[in-house]
C-alpha cells in the first residue's frame, strides 16, 4: 500500500426548491495506476435541464481524462462538442477537471483544467499557494465573448489541499450581507481560518464547512447550486480487520503478533477469533450492552482493540450497508454502525482472514452469503474500493 493518500470528498446543496442539482461531481480511480480524476461541472440554469447538461459534460470529461489523450486536448474536444446557448450566447456548461497522480512517496502531481468555474485554491497547511495558469483561447461560433481554458501543472506534498467549487459558493450572500457575494477572497480567508483551527481537518469536514457557510450567507435559501470538492494529501490512516480463527492452532500466535505489531486501528470480527486474541494477549473481553440492536449481537470491549464484534452476521450487514452507501445517520447505534464508522475514517484497510472451517456455518438454515467468509470479504473490499475509494488488501492465515 502507498505511503501517501489522497483524501477526496465533496459537499453539495441544491438551489432552493429544486429536487435535482445543476452541479454534477464525478470521482473515479484507476486501481492499476492510482490515477484519480475529479470532475465538477455546472450546467446552465438549474434543475433537470442544468443537470442533463452538466452530466453530459462531466461524463465526457471523465472518460477522456482516463484516455491517453492530453487533458487540454480533451477539454477542447468537450468545448467543441457542447453547443453555445442561442439566447445567452454562452456555453451550456462550465467545468473543472483535476487529474491526480502519485509522483513520489511524499508528493502528487495535479493536471488541472478550468473553464469558467471559480479559480481553484491550493493551500500548504493554512498558507495559500498562488500560481498562474496557462491561458488557452478558444474560438467558437456563436459565443459573444472570448473563451479561455486555464491549464495548470501543480505538485502537492503532504499537508497540501486543493479546493474546487462552483459559483454558487463565491456568489453566496450576493445582494444581502455581501453586495458582491462571498467572492474568492472570502472563501480563501474562511478556508485558512478553518485549517489553522484544525490542521488535520478532513476533506469531508472542510467541504461541508464551506458549503454550509455559503448556505448561511444565502440565509438558508440557496440562490444557486452550492458545490465544493476538497483534496487533502496526507499520510494514510490504516485499519486491520481480523476475522476467523487460523487454519491450525499453531498459527494463533502469528495472528496475535500481526495484531500487536500493526500501526493503526484494529477490529476483531468473530467470537472465536476474539477469544483467541484475548487468551494470548491476556486481555479480558467484556460485553458492551450500550452497543446493541435487535439486528446484530452487541459489541465487546478489549484493551488495545478499537472494535470487537460478532462475525458473519455483522460482516454481512456491514457489506450490504457499504454496497448501498447507507448514511451513518440512518443506522442504529450498534456494531454495524461502529464498524462502518471505522472503515470510513480509514484510508487503507487490511483484512487478515482465518481459514479454519466453522461447523456452525454449515447449517443449511443459515443463508449462503453469511456462511462463506471469503465471499463476504470480497464484497467488503469491492464496496470500499468502488464506493469509497479506499485501498484494501487481504492475507489468509
Amino acid at each position: 500500500m502507498n505511503d501517501v493518500f489522497l483524501d477526496v470528498d465533496y459537499a453539495q446543496i441544491y438551489k432552493h426548491d429544486q429536487k435535482i442539482g445543476g452541479d454534477v461531481f464525478l470521482l473515479s480511480r484507476d486501481k492499476e495506476s492510482n490515477q484519480i480524476v475529479c470532475t465538477l461541472s455546472d450546467g446552465l440554469g438549474s434543475g433537470v435541464k442544468a443537470n442533463v447538461l452538466a452530466s453530459l459534460t462531466a461524463r465526457m470529461a471523465h472518460k477522456l481524462s482516463f484516455s491517453p489523450m492530453d487533458l487540454t486536448h480533451s477539454a477542447q474536444i468537450i468545448m467543441n462538442t457542447l453547443p453555445v446557448c442561442k439566447q445567452r450566447k454562452i456555453s451550456y456548461s462550465t467545468f473543472t477537471i483535476a487529474d491526480l497522480r502519485p509522483a513520489s512517496p511524499d508528493e502528487i502531481t495535479v493536471n488541472l483544467v478550468e473553464y469558467d468555474n471559480p479559480s481553484a485554491l491550493v493551500f500548504h497547511g493554512s498558507s495559500e499557494y498562488a500560481w498562474q495558469p496557462k491561458q488557452i483561447e478558444l474560438h467558437r461560433d456563436g459565443a459573444f465573448k472570448k473563451e479561455v481554458l486555464g491549464h495548470s501543472h501543480l505538485r502537492l506534498n503532504i499537508g497540501s489541499r486543493l479546493v474546487i467549487f462552483s459559483d454558487g459558493v463565491t456568489q453566496a450572500g450576493m445582494g444581502k450581507e455581501l453586495p458582491l457575494g462571498w467572492r474568492l477572497d472570502g472563501v480563501k480567508r474562511f478556508v485558512q481560518t478553518r485549517i489553522a483551527a484544525d490542521p488535520d481537518i478532513s476533506s469531508h469536514d472542510l467541504a461541508q464547512a464551506i458549503v454550509h457557510r455559503a448556505h448561511a450567507l444565502d440565509r438558508l435559501c440557496a440562490k444557486d447550486d452550492i458545490t465544493c470538492m476538497v483534496v487533502y494529501v496526507r499520510r494514510p490512516r490504516r485499519t486491520l480487520v481480523v476475522t476467523g480463527p487460523p487454519f491450525t492452532k499453531e498459527h494463533d500466535q502469528q495472528m496475535v503478533d500481526a495484531i500487536r505489531s500493526f500501526e493503526g486501528k484494529k477490529i476483531i470480527s468473530g467470537g472465536t477469533t476474539a477469544q483467541i486474541v484475548s487468551r494470548l494477549l491476556g486481555k479480558p473481553l467484556k460485553v458492551d450492552l450500550h452497543c446493541w440492536s435487535p439486528q446484530v449481537p452487541p459489541c465487546s470491549v478489549m484493551e488495545g482493540i478499537d472494535l470487537v464484534s460478532e462475525g458473519m452476521l455483522t460482516l454481512s450487514k456491514v457489506a450490504s450497508a457499504l454496497e448501498e452507501k447507507t448514511p451513518l445517520s440512518s443506522l442504529p447505534d450498534d456494531a454495524v454502525k461502529k464498524f462502518i464508522s471505522v472503515m470510513q475514517e480509514s484510508d487503507q484497510v487490511h483484512f487478515l482472514v482465518g481459514t479454519k472451517i466453522n461447523e456452525a456455518h454449515q447449517d443449511p438454515s443459515i443463508p449462503v452469503e453469511i456462511g462463506i467468509r471469503r465471499t463476504l470479504i470480497g464484497r467488503l473490499r469491492k464496496a470500499l474500493e468502488e464506493n469509497y475509494l479506499k485501498e484494501t488488501s487481504q492475507q489468509y492465515i
